[in-house]
């Protein structure tokens, strides 16, 4: 080989390695196990868009559930009753100022004393803060005079017979008071036994001539003593005597609830306990003339708080 020869080929040797070894102005390789810094690049943390504010609207007050004025019917007499509906979203009513009970859908009782004037009115005071009356016209009845062949004590009662009295007028009182959890009030009152009418309610007897008080319920004779007899509506007794009363003899009263009460008298039998619950129909007791009595009868009263009412007028006449 020429001498040209081997130095143009020793030139272009030089070259190649130029071209593919490292480069003279290259940095020195890592060394081993020196791992590359990355600089983190700075960003903004996100945050949550805004929420708008949110107004809450109270929800309208529901529509009253009822009648606009009061619903009743019933015997607008002296001694008669009335059953209705106070208008939708009463708080509160009354007739004649006395407060009447309503129960949840505004249904309640209503009665007329003996005595009780031509007119009342019911009066509701509404939610919204208004009030509905309603004026109402109470017939007079004409009462009849019965005179009765028994002498009547003269005078002041003997403070003898007071002693054995006013423990007798504390039970009946008290019975007569009771809130009993019934709705007998709103039954279709029954006959409690069938019999001669012997003395009306609201009449006022003539004890051997000397005026006494009037008649406060209604008496019927079957003819003997021991007829049984059935409650008129449902109720829960509230007086049941084990001994009988000065007056009344074996005294059973009844509470049928929203104020309204029964009372039995001159029983020769009770058979249903103080707090029993009876239904209408249900036999409760048996006739006789314990007491104050002239001869068997059964005396059945009514009273819705310090008014005495009718019998008949909340059964009709007996078929």
């Amino acid at each position: 080989m020429s001498g040209l020869f081997r130095t143009i080929l020793g030139i272009t040797l030089f070259a190649l390695a130029g071209c593919n070894g490292a480069a003279i102005d290259s940095p020195p390789p890592a060394e081993v196990g020196q791992a590359e810094v990355v600089q983190p690049i700075a960003t903004e943390a996100a945050r949550p868009a805004p929420t708008p504010t949110q107004v809450l609207t109270p929800p309208p007050p529901p529509e009253p559930i009822g009648p606009t004025t009061f619903l009743y019917d019933g015997q607008l007499t002296q001694g008669g009753w009335i059953r209705g509906q106070a208008p939708g979203g009463t708080v509160s009513a009354t007739l004649g100022g006395q407060a009447l009970v309503l129960n949840e859908e505004g249904y309640f009782f209503a009665a007329f004393d003996r005595d009780a004037g031509p007119s009342a009115t019911l009066v509701a005071r509404l939610q919204d803060g208004r009030t509905v009356e309603s004026p109402m016209t109470v017939s007079p009845r004409k009462w009849n005079i019965e005179r009765i062949n028994l002498a009547r004590p003269r005078g002041k009662a003997s403070e003898a017979f007071m002693v054995r009295r006013r423990p007798e007028l504390a039970q009946i009182n008290a019975a007569r008071k009771a809130d009993a959890p019934s709705e007998g009030w709103r039954q279709d009152f029954i006959w409690p036994v069938k019999g001669r009418i012997s003395g009306r309610f609201g009449n006022q007897r003539i004890y051997a001539g000397v005026p006494g008080s009037y008649h406060s319920g209604i008496d019927i004779a079957t003819g003997r003593s021991g007829t049984p007899y059935v409650a008129p509506a449902d109720g829960v007794v509230t007086l049941a005597t084990k001994k009988p009363f000065s007056l009344e003899g074996y005294l059973l009263i009844i509470d049928h609830g929203n104020g309204l009460n029964s009372a039995f008298l001159h029983n020769s039998k009770i058979v249903v306990s103080e707090g029993d619950m009876v239904k209408q129909g249900q036999y409760i007791g048996n006739i006789g003339s314990t007491g104050s009595a002239t001869g068997p009868h059964l005396h059945w009263g009514l009273k819705w708080r310090n008014s005495r009412l009718d019998p008949l007028l909340f059964t009709g006449p007996m078929n």
